[in-house]
């Protein structure tokens, strides 16, 4: 009975040589070679006294959960009280972008045998912005792999000869070589000088390195496309208080599908913003 209380990985780690053990990435998780005691996840009802008297050392948590540290000689011990449920041993955990690769497969499409990643794809994070200082957004000579920024909160200067993209009223569309111009700026006020907006928020710069990051020279963290291009819009807030709304999101869209067409590249856009209304009847 108590043997069925211990996990099966934990164990297969009992049963596991010091060797087996180190070779693994899972079996010798929780486990102090020196001492020959293991860190385990506990399970309980009722009073924890009689687990002390066994642990090493004991941190209580709630719902009936305890962590506790015991000599591995004592493991079936400490399984036999009756109070004792369930014992488990902890397990590595890892960023979730390494995993999410796995799982999406990524890194087949994009091995020697499709090499795909994004090449000649026009890749459109329409969100809070992009710090497009990042290596993750530039080509291996430094240079912007954002072919255009519309900034629909920026306010034309028109001492800079800013202005909104063609055939829309608000904000300030920044060219790839306006903001190449930045990026090799000396200073970061020369840089806000040229262009002043930035991604305060970092949503955006998040969502535009899961898509199309190139992972900044670290292939575990590149993005969906690495060598897409880039075309960004900063949706604006036309109230200082609220979010934008989807009049904004609809032009920021239809400025997207417009430059598509205008460098006759396919066009994949990624919109991060919603909301819970819900389906709406329609008018009788």
């Amino acid at each position: 009975m108590a043997g069925q209380k211990i996990e099966d990985l934990l164990n297969l780690a009992l049963d596991a040589t010091q060797e087996e053990r180190e070779k693994s990435l899972e079996l010798d998780v929780g486990y102090d070679p020196i001492e020959r005691e293991w860190d385990v996840i506990v399970k309980y009802t009722g009073s924890l006294d009689n687990v002390r008297n066994v642990a090493v050392r004991l941190t209580d948590l709630l719902n009936e959960y305890a962590i506790v540290t015991v000599k591995e000689s004592r493991l079936s011990e400490l399984a036999a009280l009756r109070e004792v449920e369930y014992i488990e041993k902890p397990k590595r955990l890892f960023f979730q972008t390494a995993d999410g690769r796995r799982v999406s497969c990524i890194d087949e499409v994009q091995d020697a045998r499709f090499s795909l990643f994004g090449q000649g794809v026009l890749v459109a994070v329409i969100d809070s912005g992009i710090d497009y200082m990042l290596p993750d957004f530039r080509n291996e000579d430094g240079s912007t792999r954002i072919l255009a920024l519309w900034d629909q909160s920026a306010a034309p200067r028109q001492e800079e000869g800013e202005a909104p993209p063609v055939g829309y009223a608000e904000g300030t569309e920044y060219t790839r070589e306006r903001i190449n111009a930045a990026i090799e700026a000396p200073s970061e006020a020369q840089r806000r000088r040229i262009i002043p907006g930035t991604d305060t928020s970092g949503h955006g710069t998040s969502v535009a390195a899961i898509a199309a990051g190139n992972g900044g020279g670290e292939s575990r963290y590149r993005g969906v496309a690495p060598r897409s291009s880039l075309l960004v819009v900063k949706l604006g807030v036309p109230r200082t208080d609220g979010f934008p709304r989807t009049t904004e999101l609809m032009a920021g869209i239809d400025y997207a599908v417009r430059k598509s067409l205008e460098y006759r590249m396919p066009l994949v856009i990624n919109i991060s913003f919603g909301n819970t209304y819900g389906a709406h009847e329609p008018y009788n």
